[in-house]
This record gives structure tokens, sequence and C-alpha cells, in this order.
């Protein structure tokens, strides 16, 4: 068993990107270290309280001769929160093909956020000023700023450049840590492009249902890597939003899906 402590966020509970990231370090810390993890699939079942920790408890399911299964448990005051199942596989060449890199302006041509915040002319709503503005682990450079200025995208979809804010240590189990924590920065909204909509606005209930992280190639998260996002669904209170991370290089290094909860109250 493990143990986690959690950090607040502007909505109160944990952030469903943590819970995943220190998930998928216990499962890691049951595997040798020659199998890495290709997918991890979680569920999220109730939100967590930032100020009590997470019991992790990981299950081993399967050790095969190229395959490792494992099933981590996240659990607050006896109830079960989260549930993650990782697949880890021994290293092997085969077939290679991806998706290629969308043009878009690489970081160096984007402001920092500390630039745009600054600018007069830069009407960002007060909550998603607030949000910006916070000290975060992941730095965001945007490729476009109407997404978070009201203005409706017909096609949803968006890029996002993030990196961890300061150096990691060399470690790939550090590095798909944080992956899997910047996974869940801003993909959910995607889904409210459609509408002009953001998940920070009062009057909307969001929440991640599930999410999915598929891992392709050697990676490092202190530099520089783009997300993009986009949602194919908006249905039933729920969106499905859908996501390919790349490194600054074109190399598609990641893919993720997520369903979750957007509920007008």
């Amino acid at each position: 068993m493990f143990s986690g402590q959690s950090h607040s966020t502007v909505w109160r509970r944990v952030f469903g990107g943590q819970v995943i990231a220190q998930a998928l370090l216990a499962c890691e810390r049951t595997v040798d270290a020659t199998r890495v993890p290709h997918s991890a699939h979680a569920y999220f079942i109730l939100p967590g309280n930032p100020n009590v920790s997470i019991q992790f408890t990981v299950e081993r399911i399967r050790d095969g001769g190229s395959f490792s299964t494992r099933r981590c448990l996240a659990s607050q005051n006896g109830k079960v929160i989260f549930t993650l199942s990782v697949s880890f596989q021994v290293q092997e060449p085969g077939f290679d093909h991806a998706f290629t890199m969308p043009d878009v302006p690489m970081p160096d041509q984007l402001p920092a956020m500390t630039e745009v915040l600054a600018r007069q002319s830069v009407d960002f709503p007060p909550q998603i000023r607030a949000y910006f503005a916070q000290k975060n682990a992941i730095e965001l450079r945007l490729t476009s700023l109407d997404r978070y200025l009201g203005q409706a995208m017909p096609d949803p979809r968006q890029a996002i450049w993030m990196r961890a804010s300061g150096s990691v240590p060399d470690d790939p189990r550090q590095h798909r840590a944080l992956l899997a924590y910047l996974s869940d920065m801003s993909l959910l909204d995607a889904a409210l492009a459609a509408h002009g909509r953001t998940l920070f606005e009062p009057g909307l209930q969001a929440a991640s249902l599930d999410h999915v992280l598929w891992f392709h190639r050697p990676f490092k998260v202190d530099e520089w890597l783009l997300f993009t996002q986009d949602s194919p669904n908006a249905s039933g209170a729920r969106g499905l939003t859908r996501g390919l991370i790349y490194a600054q290089d074109g190399r598609l290094i990641a893919s993720v899906a997520q369903e979750g909860l957007i509920r007008q109250i």
C-alpha cells in the first residue's frame, strides 16, 4: 500500500490528473523496470478531499512473458474514490507510424501566460484569469486566446503547449507520472468549446468520469509538449474528448481519451 498527499485546487477537490499520476507511480513500483506502461485506464468514482491523504492499494493481476497487469484502488476514509488499471510491456521493435503534428505556432513564438495576463487588451473573465495566474506545476502556452474569451468554436479543437515548470529528475517514471498529470488538464474543457463555455463558469457542474492514456514513445516532460484536443460528441450531460500529445520535434508520444460530466445547474 502507498500513501499520497494532495494540493488544493480552485474546485476544492483533488485534481484528477494528480490521482492518475500517483496511482500510476504506485503501480510502477510493483513492476520490473524493464517493463514500461503502454496503457492506463481510470475511473473516477467519488471526488477526493484535498485535506485527507489518499491510500493506494495495488493488486498484481498478472506477470506474463511480455506483459504485466496491475490494478490500483485509491481510497479515502475507507471509501474507494478512484480505480486505475495499467498494462506494462517489455520494450520491443515493431511497425511504426503516427499522425503528423498539426501546424501551430511553436512555444518560443508564443507569450508566457504572465505576459498575456499583463496585457490590458486581453479581457479574460475573472475565473479564467485567476486560474492562469495561480502557481502551477505545469507551464502553459496557448496557441489561441479565442477559446478563453467566450468565443464559440463550431469545430471544437484546441492546442496547448505544456511542460513541467521546473526540471524533472532523469527518471522515466517521474516523467510518465507528470505526463499523466497534465493529460487531465483542459481536456474536458474541449467538450464545451463548441458552445462558447468553459469549465470555470458558474452554473456548470463538470467532473471527469473516466480517462484513458496510451504511451507511445519516450519523452521528457520538462521539454515542451503539444497537447491537441477535440470533442467529437456531447450528449446526455456528458462530453467525450480526445487528445494527442506531441514532442516539439513532431513525434507522437501519447494519446488520451476522456468522458466527463458537463451538466448545467
